[in-house]
């Protein structure tokens, strides 16, 4: 074997390890991570690194790579731009995550689904928990909503208003919502959502995710009750 065909050889067995290295060191640096949500961003952030489309510095001038960043981090860049060093870094004393939500209304729910799941003993590593439905009206706060982006692009499209909620007995009506015990990413948590027939999720910001049941009028409930996932 020559010694360039024993280079080669070396270098790619040594890439995977030279890549974790790189993102431990990204991960760990004060200066541009200090409030990285690691355990919430950490795989995202290494694919985009790998793919090296988070290399330029914006605070250094250079924001040729900010456009590529930010498609390959999706729906996480808010919570993780600052782990590249592409924002500056978060202060999450003053706007804890669980303070945050994104919410999104699935398009082919099955109620029926729904309920069946979550009548008698919850399922493993869920948590079932149901309110009544004017409770769940009483609480109003801003939302991350993926349907207020839609309708921003497409402005045929319409939210639901208040108003449906005169149509209801809400203080009879009972709205149902499950909780994932550990943390899951956002795509998980739609996925999720999706197979137990949900009508809508709640993704808090720290990777607590609710399911939300067809019975609910608005978005289920704004308390974090993720077992293994509070913070």
């Amino acid at each position: 074997m020559r010694p360039g065909q024993l280079y080669v050889l070396v270098s790619a067995s040594a890439a995977p390890l030279l890549l974790l290295l790189l993102l431990l060191l990204v991960l760990s640096e004060p200066s541009q991570t200090s409030a990285c949500n690691k355990a919430l961003c950490a795989s995202d952030v290494s694919k985009c690194l790998i793919q090296e489309l988070c290399q330029c510095r914006p605070s250094d001038g250079n924001c040729s790579c900010c456009k590529e960043c930010m498609l390959c981090l999706g729906t996480l860049w808010e919570e993780c731009c600052d782990c590249v060093g592409m924002c500056n870094p978060k202060n999450y004393s003053d706007t804890p995550a669980t303070s945050k939500s994104t919410v999104e209304e699935l398009h082919r729910p099955i109620p029926s689904l729904f309920r069946a799941l979550t009548e008698g003993d919850a399922p493993i590593n869920m948590m079932v928990v149901s309110f009544p439905v004017a409770e769940e009206l009483s609480h109003h706060e801003n939302l991350v909503s993926l349907l207020e982006t839609l309708e921003d692009q497409h402005q045929n499209m319409s939210i639901p208003g208040n108003s449906i909620h005169a149509r209801y007995d809400t203080h009879e009506n009972m709205c149902t919502v499950v909780y994932f015990d550990d943390c899951v990413s956002i795509r998980q948590c739609k996925l999720y959502c999706e197979s137990m027939g949900g009508s809508k999720y709640r993704w808090f910001h720290n990777a607590c995710c609710q399911c939300i049941g067809p019975e609910c009028l608005d978005y289920g409930s704004k308390a974090v009750k993720c077992m293994n996932c509070l913070f």
